[in-house]
């Protein structure tokens, strides 16, 4: 569903099991209204972090100054675009990479703007943790609750409600309090386990990485604090081995004419040499014959090592396939999944599309659509029109050929997959395969129901 940015590999040598070091990585994401301060933020995080090149922060002062503004405008350091500049918003996903003594960050600043959701939906993909920012004086709106919901969608594993502009309300805290408590209350909901709440000033510096001297009632971390200190990643050893192949190397040259490996990125768990695999969708099973990774042979690979995968029985195996480890998903060609649609094309009962799931691409029918959730009840809608660009909902597809599909809540990399348009290759919706939101919200939706949305 999503391109990484990066291979985050570790080199072969270090110990894949143990404590996660001080520079480990955190990829995050800043989703929330427009005008909620978001590319603010992410400037006061990058210049209190000291993240941001001396020419970098002289040509933002000068793009200030041309504006007639006295302070640098810290929203500058992301919104790069010019008609971003222009209208002061945010259009694209902007990333931005930095680091501090304790940990490195991949950050993307994503849109306000509704129309822009589908990109909250691309940056928060691969995030581990998603800041939703609130305007203080407007508190919870129906874009926050967009956000919650497709951080909830995403299983992103942390949230972080970032209140905003606590200097326009006097650093209140019952302003503060409230805003919290309503937001937790709809994140819980959604099956969110827990939400960190922190009273900021993005443009006053409060609680962004240094404490505030205005709000000596919050006993909390600074946000910058939280993103160093949150727990990231997970132990690989816990999750079964998913390893989809992306290319077939046969050299067929020199010492190296019968060599043939499968490579690819282990997007999770752990393979050493002589564990037993299957090969889907065939379900031919075999044992792992070696691994190569940086040029060298290895027993041991883990996610997410880019690696070259040698299988000990010559069986057919190309690029789409998945060797699988431990639990097995069986392959199906009937899907239901709960979508986000992109497109301002809606999406309808009866389209053909392609459907992607990692590196397998197969033609599919959008058999039916059952529903759509309304972001504000947290109900199911009837959706006679279909999808929509930005709704969430679910959807029946039948499949060409089996996929091998875990679900989303098990495996994020092989539970997601996008739909999309065969005649000119636009992505059109992002897919979440099995039950996407936590119990709360499955009971909560799915009360009343009745012959007006079937």
């Amino acid at each position: 569903m999503s391109t990484d940015l990066h291979n985050d590999s570790p080199a072969p040598a270090e110990n894949p099991f143990g404590e996660a070091s001080a520079t480990a990585l955190l990829r995050f994401a800043t989703a929330g209204s427009v005008d909620d301060g978001k590319s603010t933020l992410v400037g006061r995080l990058l210049h209190d972090s000291k993240s941001v090149l001396t020419d970098q922060l002289e040509a933002v002062e000068h793009a200030s100054r041309r504006r007639g503004q006295e302070a640098p405008d810290l929203a500058l350091l992301t919104d790069g675009l010019r008609a971003e500049r222009e209208q002061g918003i945010t259009i694209d996903v902007a990333y931005r990479y930095f680091a501090t003594p304790r940990r490195r960050f991949i950050l993307a600043d994503t849109p306000g703007h509704v129309q822009y959701t589908r990109n909250m939906v691309t940056g928060a993909s691969t995030a581990e943790l998603a800041v939703v920012l609130v305007d203080a004086r407007n508190g919870v709106v129906e874009q926050t609750r967009r956000h919650a919901a497709v951080a909830a969608l995403l299983r992103v594993p942390h949230v972080v409600l970032a209140v905003n502009k606590m200097d326009l309300v006097e650093y209140a805290e019952p302003v503060f309090a409230a805003i919290a408590e309503e937001f937790s209350a709809y994140a819980a909901s959604l099956g969110v386990p827990e939400v960190t709440a922190v009273p900021i000033s993005a443009l006053a510096g409060d609680n962004v990485v240094e404490p505030s001297a205005h709000m000596d009632w919050y006993g909390g971390p600074t946000l910058l604090e939280h993103l160093e200190t949150v727990p990231v990643g997970s132990d690989p050893s816990a999750e079964p081995a998913r390893f989809p192949v992306q290319y077939v190397i046969r050299p067929q040259s020199g010492e190296y004419r019968d060599y043939r490996g499968y490579a690819g990125r282990l997007t999770s768990g752990v393979l050493r040499t002589g564990d037993p695999v299957t090969v889907l969708p065939s379900g031919l099973t075999t044992t792992v014959a070696g691994i190569d990774a940086l040029g060298e042979e290895t027993d041991i690979a883990w996610a997410p090592q880019s690696v070259t995968v040698r299988l000990a029985d010559d069986i057919d195996v190309s690029r789409g396939d998945l060797i699988a480890g431990g639990a097995a998903p069986e392959p199906v060609k009937d899907v239901e999944a709960t979508v986000c649609h992109l497109h301002d094309r809606p999406l309808r009962v009866g389209d053909r599309v392609l459907l992607k799931h990692t590196t397998r691409t197969v033609r599919a029918l959008v058999k039916e659509i059952p529903y759509r959730v309304d972001i504000d009840t947290l109900e199911r809608r009837g959706a006679p029109e279909g999808l929509a660009v930005n709704d969430i909902g679910r959807v029946v597809l039948r499949t060409a050929e089996p996929l091998a599909l875990d679900g989303y809540a098990d495996h994020r990399y092989t539970g997601a997959f996008l739909l999309i348009d065969p005649a000119d290759g636009t992505t059109l919706t992002a897919g979440m395969a099995g039950e996407a939101f936590g119990t709360a919200l499955h009971d909560a939706v799915t009360q009343d129901e009745g012959e007006d949305w079937v």
